[in-house]
Parts: structure tokens; C-alpha cells; sequence
């Protein structure tokens, strides 16, 4: 298993939800965080000098099996992609094990319903 962290444009968000319910991801979280990039620069809006450095963004976070690792990577990637810089990035981390509280299964079982793949 593994848990793979997406750091995106908040603009693109929902395409990135939507290319993940399209690759079958059906359960993710997703937060808003505050980074600091490589970029510095002043935005002028309304003769005000506002500081960028502080950039908004969300992090979605995902736990799939490994055999759903490389779906889940494109999704984020393709939905996410603007060509500029900022456009985030993705972290892929191993999980240890997986609990489903609910029923006390352990493991890949625990991430999706086995009635389903029947």
C-alpha cells in the first residue's frame, strides 16, 4: 500500500477530483495548506503591493493497494497541469498497514469493498 500526497492549484482541484473518481479512486482527503515556493514576488492589486511568497494550495491524500499506484499518479498529474510553475507536487510514501474500523479488517482488503470486485 501506499499513500501518495498531492500537493495542487486550488484552481484545479476539481479536475483533479474528477480524474480520480474517473480512474475508480473513490476515497481521498483533501486539506488546505500554505507553502512557501522558490518565487518571490509582489502582486499589485488596487495600488497595493501584496507578498506572494505565501502560496495556497491543497493537499489531497490518497491511500491505494500498489497495483493502483501508477493510475493514481497519472490522474493527479494529467488533471493538475498547467505548464507554468506552481503546479504543485507528488509525494508517494509506503503504508505500513490499513485498518477498517468498522470490521477489524486489516491490510489491501481494508481499502475497498471485496463485494465489489465479484
Amino acid at each position: 500500500m501506499k499513500k501518495i500526497e498531492a500537493i495542487i492549484r486550488r484552481s484545479r482541484f476539481d479536475d483533479v477530483k474528477e480524474a480520480l473518481l474517473a480512474a475508480d479512486i473513490e476515497w481521498f482527503s483533501y486539506y488546505d495548506v500554505r507553502g512557501v515556493g522558490k518565487t518571490r514576488q509582489g502582486r499589485i492589486y488596487r495600488g497595493m503591493v501584496y507578498d506572494t511568497s505565501s502560496i495556497e494550495r491543497i493537499m489531497v491524500s490518497i491511500v491505494v493497494r500498489d497495483k493502483n499506484v501508477d493510475k493514481t499518479v497519472q490522474a493527479v498529474m494529467n488533471a493538475a497541469r498547467t505548464g507554468e510553475i506552481g503546479d504543485g507536487r507528488i509525494f508517494i510514501l509506503p503504508v505500513e498497514d490499513s485498518i477498517r474500523i468498522r470490521t477489524g479488517e486489516r491490510g489491501d482488503i481494508s481499502l475497498y469493498n471485496a463485494e465489489q470486485e465479484k
